[in-house]
């Protein structure tokens, strides 16, 4: 396990230790965990839709969504499993864009990817310049082991909710507990607040 000096600062003003969310410890490496097997979903079969509660929707292609505003946010991100990774690099565009073309009034979104994974998410964490949909890591096109061609980031959240191999977001009135909230995760998943299992406060 690496250590931090307390000294040691990073982005800003801000110590690392300060960035780490209780119980976690910091990784240099990028472990990866799925719930199965790893899909591989050629860029010229990729799309991506967002969809209104009232069935409205918005689709682009791979090209077409490279044609967006790119945006290259540096954050940290915490798994569930406890390791954080800090100044993580990527490349996508903010889901403000993308869900700029569907009118809805609701107050939840469901994920859902290629492999039939989903997780929710208040409408509230993936606009406002807090989430982006990601197809580059670190200068180079993200992985399929990692979620590529691409995922959702969602960094202010445990990493299960940045969901892997994303094909949609589907706007909803009620929140809709996902895979790993139907198996026991909590239902919003703060890293600061230590939201792993349904019942943490």
């Amino acid at each position: 396990m690496a250590s931090l000096s307390p000294g040691f600062h990073g982005r800003g003003s801000r110590s690392l230790v300060e960035r780490l969310p209780p119980g976690q410890y910091p990784t240099e490496s990028f472990p990866v965990l799925s719930a199965g097997p790893t899909p591989h979903v050629p860029t010229d079969r990729w799309s991506f839709t967002v969809t209104g509660e009232n069935g409205g929707s918005r689709s682009w292609t791979w090209d077409e969504m490279r044609a967006l505003p790119q945006e290259q946010p540096v954050v940290d991100i915490h798994c569930v499993t406890r390791w954080s990774k800090f100044d993580t690099r990527w490349e996508g565009v903010s889901l403000d864009v993308l869900a700029a073309g569907v009118e809805t009034s609701a107050g939840f979104v469901v994920a859902e990817s290629f492999d039939g994974y989903t997780t929710n998410l208040p409408r509230a964490d993936v606009t406002g310049g807090r989430a982006w949909l990601v197809h580059s890591f670190d200068g180079y096109p993200l992985s399929p082991d990692h979620g590529g061609p691409a995922r959702l980031l969602i960094p202010h959240l445990y990493f299960w909710k940045s969901a892997k191999w994303v094909k949609g977001l589907r706007f909803t009135t009620e929140d809709e507990p996902g895979f790993w909230e139907r198996a026991g995760y909590h239902d919003y998943g703060d890293p600061w607040r230590e939201q792993r299992y349904w019942n943490d406060a």
